[in-house]
């Protein structure tokens, strides 16, 4: 192969993204007012960060190793070192990145120093996660058609994170939603665009059996939509953390006070 490499690719679009992130996070942080606090400050939103990426890998390599094998893309000659079962070492070097660079960049947004209050949580997260669910189901039905598959599998897959997510926290998800719309979004359209030149230099191949043919910019609606997910999982995930630290913390201070997770109204729940 000729063209650049998986490894070069690392070094072209994920390498330089992080070291920008990290490079303008103090000023970033610089810039909140008192009445906010960076998400990225302390130990615990990397602890956080850590624990997503290990979840991240054991959950994405029998999926990502599954898909490769049944064809649904594959590298170009020469494009990658090695191969580890079926994907190759840069394919978990990437699983292992994208999180820390998602949280990069969420750790340079701001998280109002107070939860507010949600009505009828119990309701919010029992229609959420029902909404994951028929997620699921419209995934596996995907999966049916060979055109349709790719994409049955991103959303089958997909389902059960979410659907843990909402039932934990989708009330505060929900009055976080623009957090979340940015948190999700920025780095969802940056990885497209590093995903359009690595498919259009060969580095890796999608399956035309496998996949719809729709194109947004020239990119497959299945990558996109990969890319939107997982980094939606990484967002979810590191807000909700917070979210139960913060719970936790808050049960420490006033121990004589029912559990009631912060946030939350009690004499407004009803399902």
């Amino acid at each position: 192969m000729t063209g650049p490499t998986y490894l070069q690719f690392h070094l072209a679009f994920l390498l330089p993204a992080a070291m920008l992130m990290v490079a303008t996070a103090f000023v970033s942080r610089a810039q909140m007012s008192a009445a906010v606090r960076p998400l990225g400050v302390g130990r615990t939103y990397w602890t956080g960060v850590a624990i997503i990426t290990v979840i991240a890998l054991v959950y994405t390599t029998p999926w990502d190793n599954y898909l490769i094998a049944t064809g649904v893309w594959w590298y170009g000659d020469g494009s990658t070192l090695v191969t580890l079962w079926h994907a190759p070492l840069e394919e978990y070097l990437f699983i292992l990145v994208q999180p820390w660079l998602t949280a990069l960049w969420l750790s340079h947004l701001s998280l109002p120093t107070e939860w507010p209050s949600v009505t009828r949580p119990i309701r919010t997260r029992v229609v959420a996660t029902a909404l994951a669910g028929v997620l699921f189901v419209v995934g596996w039905t995907l999966l049916g058609s060979d055109a349709t598959f790719y994409l049955g599998a991103i959303t089958a897959w997909a389902a059960p994170v979410l659907a843990l997510q909402w039932a934990v926290g989708a009330p505060q998800l929900w009055a976080r939603r623009r957090l979340v719309a940015l948190g999700t979004l920025v780095p969802t359209t940056y990885l497209c665009v590093a995903d359009r030149i690595a498919i259009e230099y060969g580095i890796w191949v999608l399956s035309e059996r496998y996949t719809t043919g729709l194109t947004v910019a020239g990119l497959p609606v299945e990558e996109a939509t990969f890319f939107l997910v997982t980094n939606l999982f990484v967002v979810q995930g590191l807000i909700l953390y917070r979210w139960v630290l913060d719970w936790w913390a808050a049960d420490d201070r006033d121990v004589s006070e029912p559990r009631v997770p912060a946030g939350i109204d009690p004499e407004t729940d009803s399902t």
